[in-house]
């Protein structure tokens, strides 16, 4: 089968349409859904995951965060290596690497085990993902193009309520005795039906003028990213020791050192182009995403053990209830980029402050809890707020952000923005979950307490900093 070249600038492929595009787009769909499904379906099980393997609270903490940080530190890198060599190849490595390491989450013995074979599980994803929205904009032109990547958002949109109901459904099935083991197991026979469909199916394409890339400053971006999040995560458990200050230093200065080094080396792809941060609006951006990120993810690892730990729910019952937030996200996700292209930013600062406030009301509902089991109607209004705020901030925030970025680094900054957005969710389960498991001792509820105001100062935060984004966000055509 022929090699599909594109240009990096335009996207165009230099044939005609491929005709099996649609039957691969599903294949690549089907790969991208189980790495979407996996960032939000460990959450409910982990109170089990915990019992049975006797994990400690930074391990549990590792089990998400060790997840994302992969999927961080090898994102940008991995769209780089699919331009170059060929997006095909990377993207049925990313599954079978998918797959193998979903077999060794399920079958792990300890906690070391399972963060281990969940770091893997985030490598694998990232160097799916990239790859899957490299080849739509090869295989797809005009307006098939928009319908793909139309179907790819609406997939993406759902994924996290049915990552949140599949953990809870799964875990309480107990399938063939498996309990939790079977979040990952599922994964299996999934990731086998498209490395066969996708052989078979998949074409082979390229970006033509893709240069070498840096791989050196990619091992450097992954260590940077990790010894940030390292000595919060463990900072607790060893009395908050100098050295571990010292790491989240030398990672913070590897980060921003990237950029600067980069920029002297014209043989190479640069992961952070220097340039996309001197532009205020991408800056301003991606902090907000990072914020966003830390909020988020921060909630749903304590608001789980909160629920079942505290309140007894089961997994299922702790599904359904947080998949209220998703159901807000899905009301007002349709609407928010046309309202942003009318209104600018007011419409990200009215979600950020949503999404504050339903979180506010969630921790009030906590506060006076007077039951073992709070009914499920003192929280639903709180996360339909937040999941409703959630669609006006995320959704139209790249095009915001994007649009004041030259069309030459549009991807850089699309995958910068990305990789910020699942390092800051790492971020954010290290350090909420970190307060959260300081105060544990006093009872979950006091913990959530303690918790739940950095995780609203998050937000307000990200209310703050969109004032000085564009006063427009230009509609984008991926």
């Amino acid at each position: 089968m022929p090699t599909i070249e594109t240009s990096p600038d335009t996207g165009l492929t230099t044939d005609r349409p491929h005709p099996m595009r649609w039957p691969a787009a599903i294949v690549m769909m089907v790969a991208a859904l189980m790495d979407l499904l996996d960032v939000t379906i460990v959450n409910v099980a982990l109170p089990s995951i915990g019992e049975e393997l006797h994990a400690t609270g930074g391990q549990l903490q590792w089990l998400v965060s060790g997840y994302l940080l992969g999927f961080a530190a090898t994102l940008i890198i991995a769209g780089h290596l699919g331009d170059r060599y060929g997006r095909k190849a990377l993207f049925l490595i990313g599954t079978g690497a998918f797959g193998l390491s979903s077999l060794a989450s399920g079958i792990a013995q300890s906690p070391t085990e399972l963060i281990a074979a969940r770091g893997i599980q985030g490598v694998a994803a990232a160097l799916i993902v990239p790859q899957v929205l490299g080849s739509f904009r090869t295989l797809f032109q005009g307006k098939e193009r928009g319908a793909v990547f139309g179907i790819y958002g609406a997939i993406a949109g759902f994924a996290s309520a049915i990552g949140l109901l599949a953990g809870g459904a799964l875990t309480d099935a107990d399938l063939f005795g498996w309990g939790w083991r079977s979040i990952f197991l599922v994964n299996v026979p999934v990731a086998v039906l498209v490395l066969v469909f996708g052989a078979w199916l998949v074409p082979p394409t390229t970006a033509r003028s893709a240069g070498r890339p840096d791989l050196l400053g990619s091992l450097l971006l992954a260590g940077g990213l990790v010894a940030i999040v390292y000595p919060l995560v463990q900072g607790q458990a060893n009395g908050w020791p100098l050295w571990g200050w010292l790491v989240l230093a030398s990672g913070l200065l590897a980060v921003a050192g990237i950029a600067i080094a980069e920029t002297r080396r014209g043989a190479t792809v640069p992961l952070l182009p220097a340039r996309v941060f001197r532009l205020p609006a991408f800056s301003v951006g991606l902090v907000v995403q990072l914020l966003f990120s830390i909020g988020m993810q921060g909630f749903f690892i304590i608001f789980a053990i909160w629920l079942q730990g505290g309140q007894g729910y089961t997994p299922w019952q702790a599904g359904v209830l947080t998949a209220a937030f998703a159901a807000g996200g899905f009301l007002t996700a349709p609407p928010a980029d046309g309202l942003a292209v009318r209104f600018g930013r007011w419409v990200l600062i009215v979600g950020a402050l949503m999404m504050a406030g339903g979180f506010a009301w969630v921790q009030y509902a906590v506060h006076h809890a007077e039951t073992q089991h709070t009914g499920a109607w003192a929280l639903v209004p709180g996360l339909l707020v937040a999941g409703a705020g959630l669609g006006f901030l995320i959704v139209p925030l790249a095009n915001v952000v994007l649009s004041a970025v030259p069309a030459d680094i549009a991807s850089a900054g699309s995958g910068i923005l990305s990789t910020a957005q699942q390092f800051g969710g790492a971020l954010g389960v290290a350090v909420v979950g970190t307060v959260f498991f300081r105060n544990v001792d006093a009872g979950l509820a006091d913990a959530m307490d303690a918790a739940m105001p950095w995780v609203i100062a998050a937000l307000l935060a990200c209310a703050v900093l969109c004032t000085v984004l564009p006063r427009r966000s230009a509609h984008v055509e991926v």
